[in-house]
């Protein structure tokens, strides 16, 4: 008996677990050492070029340097008074952010190198197929998902990837869009990268502007980070994390959580 329940009781593939938590630190190393990079200078702009003499396109006002730049001997570099000019600042700044591009650039390999190992995988295990990509006949219940979710009525979790159709679209969302979209202008504003791929500048239009993006796209991962660890805290915070961790259920934790949801059945989505 004990068995046929762990069997019903779906479990996260090892290199699931261990992809995710690489991606996790990853993540949250990127994150703050991005947060250092961007407080040195946090304007962004549209185009291939940007600076303080510039007007930006959006200005960040909770960093040291947000707020007014002065300059002194304005020139300009040629003869065209519309054009690009040289100044001395007066104002003075905070630009301690080398060890952060250093450390962003180290955590930036453990992000793309399991996440390419995670993406390949889960191609050919058919694991997207299986468990992340929406089916057709699932779409219609995520409008009844989302009220469910907005009201905070949340299924219990099996411990196993059993996803609905919302977390099915976010992670799409994550692993297919974000993920790519996040790597692919941060290499652009490398100097380096371009200089050997300069396709990646026509592609975003210029540094500047794959830098916008690149600020975007950490914005939308930041929030979806944040709703996914309320919605693990909410949907059974130890049944999740033990799954995620230390992998299949022993028999009791499997008859457990079997009779768990069977008090408890999911709400049903019409």
């Amino acid at each position: 008996m004990s068995s046929t329940i762990a069997r019903d009781v779906s479990v996260h593939a090892r290199w699931v677990r261990v992809s995710h938590w690489i991606l996790a630190a990853s993540v949250l190393t990127l994150a703050v050492s991005g947060c250092v990079i961007l407080m040195a200078h946090p304007r962004l702009y549209w185009g291939e070029a940007g600076n303080d003499l510039m007007p930006a396109l959006i200005e960040l006002p909770f960093t040291p340097n947000s707020g007014r730049v002065d300059f002194t001997d304005r020139m300009p570099i040629f003869q065209d008074a519309a054009g690009p000019i040289s100044a001395n600042r007066t104002t003075d700044i905070f630009n301690q952010n080398g060890w952060g591009r250093s450390l962003h650039f180290l955590a930036a390999w453990f992000l793309v190198v399991p996440g390419l190992v995670y993406l390949l995988t889960g191609i050919f295990a058919g694991h997207f197929r299986s468990h992340i990509w929406p089916r057709s006949q699932e779409l219609p219940r995520a409008r009844r998902e989302l009220i469910d979710h907005l009201q905070f009525r949340i299924r219990r979790a099996s411990g196993g990837p059993d996803y609905g159709v919302l977390q099915k679209m976010a992670y799409s969302f994550v692993v297919f869009l974000a993920a790519p979209l996040i790597v692919l202008t941060g290499l652009t504003m490398s100097p380096t990268v371009t200089a050997a791929f300069p396709i990646l500048l026509r592609m975003f239009g210029g540094f500047q502007s794959a830098r916008t993006i690149h600020f975007a796209t950490f914005a939308a991962l930041l929030l979806f980070v944040c709703v996914h660890i309320v919605m693990v805290i909410a949907s059974g915070f130890k049944r999740q994390m033990r799954a995620m961790t230390v992998g299949p259920p022993s028999r009791r934790f499997a008859a457990a959580t079997a009779d768990s949801l069977r008090e408890k059945p999911l709400p049903r989505l019409e």
